[in-house]
């Protein structure tokens, strides 16, 4: 979904502002919006979307305050932020050839196969892990992306800030990092060069908006969640769906006694607030995609397998 699908509902009590502004970081989070993607100019944007250029000036300067979303580049254009990668040639395409790459430089440096073959296994094993590392800022969304790892794959996991790791790096020792998409950066510059941060991006929200959209009478749409920061996210990405019509009722779990959504039609809730629940009209969102999953399961596994 690209930034020219954002809908708008100035009708919503969300602030238009607070809108944009989560659609883009959503899209960031999901992958929809790529590193070094451009981001239209303030007036083209306005123009897009109907609304005053000062609203979207305003949202694109929340965007660089918060950091680690988007950059200037190329004057006062705004880009997606990418993460520092190592140059390749351009017809580099597959794994293939990136191994072909490594043979040819340690040849031409007076490598021997030998010595190649020998000090990629040294440094798989050193970087074998035993466990998972989930990095994140936010507690409550460390908490969910832990809780769907432990349920789809059979490795211990534990979880830390930036602040956590950067305070104490030991923290790093014998775990592979997982982190979000969009503070990939900032993480992979607190990990051991030896093992890189893998990323991970969210599920989009589209079959959850459309729930919405379908609905035929004005309603409660209840979010539930651990995560005030997931809540954020979700009044800005389902605003437009909801628009004047329904209501929109955000339930913050607390660890002990969890509160019931009252009187909701419709229930979006994570995977931790999904146990602590009991709906018939609880719908589960899943926050980490499945092919980022997968990335994760397939890391551990061949480290495993090779040592």
């Amino acid at each position: 979904m690209a930034i020219t699908d954002i809908r708008i509902d100035s009708a919503s009590d969300v602030p238009i502002r607070q809108q944009l502004t989560e659609q883009i970081i959503f899209r960031i989070a999901t992958g929809a919006l790529t590193a070094e993607h451009p981001l239209p100019s303030v007036r083209e944007l306005a123009r897009r979307l109907k609304i005053h250029h000062n609203t979207v000036s305003g949202a694109y300067q929340d965007l660089v305050k918060r950091g680690g979303w988007v950059a200037r580049h190329r004057g006062s254009r705004l880009v997606v932020i990418s993460r520092e990668t190592l140059p390749l040639p351009q017809n580099a395409r597959s794994l293939d050839d990136i191994i072909n790459l490594t043979i040819h430089l340690a040849r031409a440096m007076g490598f021997s196969l030998q010595a190649l073959r020998g000090r990629v296994r040294e440094r798989l094993k050193a970087a074998s892990p035993d466990h998972i590392l989930v990095i994140d800022h936010d507690r409550g969304l460390r908490e969910i992306i832990c809780d769907e790892i432990r349920s789809a794959l059979p490795y211990p996991v534990q979880a830390c800030s930036q602040e956590d790791l950067a305070s104490n790096p030991g923290i790093a020792i014998g775990a592979m990092a997982v982190a979000p998409l969009y503070s990939i950066g900032r993480t992979d510059a607190l990990f051991p060069k030896d093992r890189p941060v893998i990323a991970v991006t969210y599920n989009k929200a589209d079959d959850h908006i459309r729930r919405i959209r379908e609905l035929r009478q004005p309603s409660t749409i209840a979010v539930v969640s651990t995560s005030a920061r997931f809540l954020e996210v979700a009044r800005g990405i389902l605003a437009p769906a909801i628009g004047s019509r329904h209501q929109l009722q955000e339930v913050l779990l607390p660890r002990e006694s969890p509160p019931s959504p009252k009187a909701a039609d419709l229930i979006f809730c994570d995977s931790v607030a999904k146990r602590a629940i009991r709906s018939t009209k609880a719908i589960h969102y899943q926050l980490v995609s499945s092919k980022s999953m997968e990335e994760v399961g397939s890391a551990m596994k061949s480290y495993q397998i090779f040592v």
